[in-house]
């Protein structure tokens, strides 16, 4: 992939099954008529797996399907997750090329008209829930040319929709609640998106109080240090990207999970442009182990964002590789 191409929508929000890796990624915070506040994640992962290409078999893995949910609930203390796993075939999986719609079995993410729909009955809980677009897309990097390392290929197209509106339902058990919030899509999708020597990634996606929007990441080596960072942040004037050197990560307070030894720092501040934000959990325990589909374990959470001593913003934090190099 080079920079220069330009992206086409609706087509662009379907699948590329030609690259090898893809993901359309939904987090929000959602509050209950009861004024709890919850966070939420919804994310389906397609994957070209560079095997039996040329089988004419239906049954032939030449697509796999991955899907992830979860809850940050502070009142249960650790997050709710579960996950599914298919190869595309038939009806039963799949991910159209047309515009958004992956589905594996009962658990789908689809664009109907200009609304993302999330249904996922899910073991323990489930969320019905609406995603109303209030803004423009925001295309990452250079017009969706997103870089990830040193190598012009080590590259992603990415593009996020911020600050859509949520309604539907969670349910908890047999207890289901109606809610309310705001939340943040991610569509990416690339063949090469990590430089060998990076072991994983710290990201952060945040609604800003004001109603702009923040996207900051680093692609971490072994030692901790950044290979490569970038990002962006829309506010009142306009879209400000971000380069390498616009964008620091400082680890803070870690949490090790009592399950896997992983330590993570669940506190961070950042920098990005002239900006620094200091970012801390809705809760601890936000540990995500999708060892049985994608093959790791990361962190993945909900999370408030400060600036100057004030409310910032709300939106999700994702620390990856740090029990192990993640490999994609």
């Amino acid at each position: 992939m080079v920079p220069g191409a330009a992206l086409a929508f609706p087509r662009d929000h379907g699948s590329h099954p030609t690259f090898r890796t893809e993901w359309w990624y939904a987090t929000g915070w959602v509050r209950t008529a009861l004024g709890r506040e919850l966070g939420v994640q919804v994310t389906f992962f397609r994957n070209r797996p560079n095997v039996a290409e040329r089988n004419a078999s239906a049954f032939a893995p030449r697509q796999l399907l991955f899907a992830h949910a979860a809850i940050a609930d502070p009142e249960h203390g650790r997050l709710r997750h579960d996950q599914r796993a298919s190869r595309a075939m038939f009806d039963l999986a799949g991910a159209d090329e047309a515009t958004t719609r992956a589905w594996i079995g009962d658990w789908s993410f689809a664009l109907d008209g200009a609304t993302y729909r999330a249904r996922i009955p899910a073991r323990g809980f489930a969320l019905d829930l609406a995603f109303d677009p209030t803004q423009p897309l925001l295309l990452q990097g250079d017009a969706g040319y997103s870089r990830k390392g040193p190598l012009p290929h080590q590259a992603s197209w990415y593009y996020s929709r911020p600050q859509l509106a949520v309604s539907g339902s969670v349910t908890i058990g047999a207890r289901r609640e109606e809610v309310a919030g705001r939340a943040w899509l991610d569509h990416e999708w690339s063949s090469e998106v990590m430089a060998p020597s990076a072991v994983g990634w710290d990201w952060i996606g945040v609604n800003l109080d004001d109603g702009g929007a923040l996207m900051a990441f680093r692609m971490r080596d072994a030692s901790g240090d950044a290979l490569w960072a970038g990002g962006a942040r829309r506010g009142a004037s306009g879209t400000e990207v971000f380069g390498p050197r616009d964008v620091r990560f400082a680890p803070g307070r870690r949490w090790t999970s009592p399950r896997t030894g992983y330590a993570y720092p669940v506190e961070m501040a950042v920098r990005a442009g002239g900006e620094e934000y200091s970012l801390a959990p809705l809760i601890d325990d936000q540990e995500l182990d999708s060892r049985a589909t994608t093959g790791t374990v990361y962190w993945e959470g909900a999370m408030r964002a400060r600036s100057g001593g004030r409310p910032a913003g709300r939106g999700y934090l994702e620390l990856t590789g740090y029990g192990a190099p993640l490999r994609i």
